[in-house]
């Protein structure tokens, strides 16, 4: 098993270049924010275009099939589920729904065509029942125990399109985006809130640090599943102690590993100077705007415009 490639969370993609990684880190992190506030108070239709939005962007980019198809393919997966168990789940209504039916005579649901008295010991004669005049149904499927109403598919259709975005759309600038420019464009958005005591150059160079540290936590834990796997260890003869036991073990030389590596990188900045960021200057990408970025700014815009335009319930 291979975590860097299966697992590609917080990973730069340096080849091959794409148009994506030649944008502004600055714009990037704009659409990112677009993509994360859009979908608050929308409707399943502006979710479903983000999520093809997403899909589009990301082939328009030419990003090899080998880097995204893995985690496309599992995180599609996982929205598809969660919108088919919010779908059959109850809606939350608790309603009961029951005919209506005049009072002089109904009878399973039917109507009697006149509102008359009927003398005693003669027939009632009934009407069919009167159809639908509409093709709205509240109750998309009926098959118990299976039940899925208008409520409930439409709430499943939120769930799963939030997960796909919110997690697909910061993969997707963590892939196309260096650590150093997304530091660099926060300290650059982030630069007013300097005049109010904001440890900014702090705040951006801790952002660099665990960028940069979560494949280090992947590659160890990489390194202590082919441990394992090299011992071919029976789990069945250690029982349920004798697993705990070696899980926690594991989870104890995890631990140790990543503050060996954390201590690592502290004395190689301690080597070179580093005191503090105000005393040592942190080079970091310095961002530059294109006619490109221009046109990503266009675009987002007009985004923005058209969520304004159709309000919060769309």
């Amino acid at each position: 098993m291979d975590l860097m490639r299966s697992l590609p969370l917080g990973l730069y993609l340096e080849q091959p270049v794409t148009w994506l990684h030649r944008l502004d880190a600055r714009v990037k992190l704009a659409w990112l924010l677009a993509f994360l506030l859009t979908p608050i108070l929308a409707g399943s239709a502006t979710r479903l275009v983000l999520v093809s939005l997403l899909v589009v962007i990301t082939l328009a980019a030419r990003i090899p099939w080998r880097v995204w198809r893995q985690q496309m393919v599992w995180l599609l997966l996982v929205a598809f589920f969660a919108t088919l168990l919010t779908a059959i789940s109850p809606d939350g209504y608790g309603l009961k729904y029951q005919a209506r039916s005049p009072t002089d005579g109904a009878v399973n649901g039917t109507v009697s065509p006149q509102s008359t008295v009927v003398p005693a010991g003669q027939p009632n004669p009934i009407a069919p029942t009167l159809s639908q005049p509409t093709t709205y149904r509240y109750w998309l499927l009926q098959r118990w125990p299976i039940q899925v109403s208008r409520r409930s598919l439409d709430m499943g259709l939120r769930v799963g399109s939030l997960v796909f975005i919110l997690i697909y759309s910061t993969t997707l600038l963590l892939l196309t985006t260096a650590p150093e420019e997304i530091a660099a464009g926060l300290e650059w958005l982030m630069a007013p809130l300097g005049r109010w005591g904001l440890p900014v150059a702090e705040v951006t160079l801790t952002l660099t640090l665990s960028l940069r540290f979560i494949p280090l936590v992947l590659e160890e834990v990489q390194n202590l599943v082919r441990s394992i796997r090299t011992r071919a260890i029976n789990w069945q003869r250690l029982g349920w102690r004798g697993t705990i036991k070696i899980w926690l073990i594991l989870a104890e030389r995890l631990l140790e590993n990543l503050l060996m590596r954390a201590d690592q990188m502290a004395s190689a900045m301690q080597v070179r100077g580093f005191t503090s960021p105000d005393r040592h200057s942190l080079p970091l990408f310095e961002p530059r705007s294109t006619g490109r970025d221009r046109w990503a700014w266009g675009l987002l815009l007009l985004l923005a415009g058209a969520r304004l335009w159709w309000g919060g319930q769309s």
